[in-house]
């Protein structure tokens, strides 16, 4: 559920990254539902449904990327304060600047107070926008109206689905899976730069060539930022470039992943693990692929065998901190 803004994190070890958060989704694994709406008990299937407005206000999301520019600050803090109940000072973040997020936030911290008749306004006067597409849900939820809800969110992951919110929208209505994108492990680095859009301009620049690690590198920090279709696109470049390189091969597999159809990226990577028999980023992939919609056991069955392929690869040192985390309970 996206109860907090995110503002993209400096780069970090992902790999700690990788086995907390799998550790995490296994324990749970057992008792996760089918989706946020349907776990709460709520109705989707009938157009118009409606239940009892929520009380509270609902939650915000800001993805600014790679801007680090004040405004950008100063309203991921905003949304940060709204969704930990810090109202006013929210608000008063919100009402400095003029940007169709801080309309959004404004709204939120006044609700319910025309909340949702701003919401519409906002969506109908910005079609294009997936901010206003994707907040106009939460709106539309917090006041009783799940069906109407849940075609919000269907539609943001549908018309914008290279924005962030179509990660988040997707988020919402397939809450049995990991939130966010699946994780991707790659051997590539980030060139230094003072700023996180320089870092961008470089990468963007390099990849321009016909280089496969440049665009490996490229499509990783896009994916990073949740613009999963761009992303795609590099490593199905990468991929026409090298198609025996198993790096590549394995990205333009995980990149075609939405939650909506799974299948697509399950299809291309499975077969992988007979094409690349010895290259363990195949089936490390495709174990956390499986840990992320919700198949643990299968999950750490290939991860097992990733670990197994080359005992002494980073991938298996990953493998080995996650089984020493979970320990031998619950998934064999």
């Amino acid at each position: 559920m996206a109860t907090e803004a995110r503002p993209l994190a400096a780069p970090r070890n992902r790999r700690v990254v990788v086995f907390v958060a799998l550790a995490a989704l296994i324990a749970a694994a057992a008792v996760i539902g089918v989706t946020l709406l349907q776990t709460r008990g709520e109705s989707t299937t009938i157009p118009g449904s409606v239940v009892k407005p929520r009380a509270g206000i609902p939650p915000v999301f800001f993805q600014f990327g790679v801007r680090g520019d004040p405004e950008a600050q100063q309203l991921t803090r905003g949304a940060e304060l709204l969704n930990a109940k810090h109202v006013a000072a929210a608000r008063a973040i919100f009402e400095r600047y003029p940007s169709l997020q801080s309309k959004i936030g404004l709204a939120f911290a006044n609700w319910p107070d025309n909340g949702l008749a701003t919401l519409q306004q906002l969506a109908a006067q910005n079609p294009d926008s997936p901010v206003a597409e994707y907040h106009l849900g939460w709106a539309l939820y917090w006041s009783g109206r799940v069906a109407d809800a849940a075609e919000a969110w269907k539609r943001v992951a549908t018309r914008f689905p290279d924005s962030p919110e179509s990660v988040e929208a997707e988020n919402e209505l397939y809450s049995s899976y990991q939130p966010g994108l699946p994780n991707l492990d790659l051997p590539v680095t980030t060139p230094a730069a003072p700023t996180r859009a320089a870092q961008l301009h470089l990468l963007a620049a390099a990849a321009r060539k016909p280089d496969v690690q440049a665009k490996l590198a490229y499509g990783a920090f896009l994916w990073q930022l949740w613009h999963r279709v761009s992303a795609e696109r590099q490593f199905a470049a990468a991929a026409r470039l090298a198609p025996h390189n198993p790096y590549a091969r394995t990205a333009a597999a995980v990149g075609l992943f939405t939650k909506q159809a799974p299948a697509r990226a399950f299809a291309r990577l499975g077969p992988l693990t007979a094409v690349f028999p010895r290259a363990p980023v195949v089936r490390f992939e495709l174990g956390l692929l499986l840990v992320a919609t919700a198949q643990p056991a299968k999950g750490l069955h290939q991860l097992r065998l990733a670990a197994a392929e080359d005992p002494h690869s980073s991938y298996a040192q990953t493998v080995r901190t996650l089984l020493s985390r979970i320990g031998n309970g619950g998934t064999k």
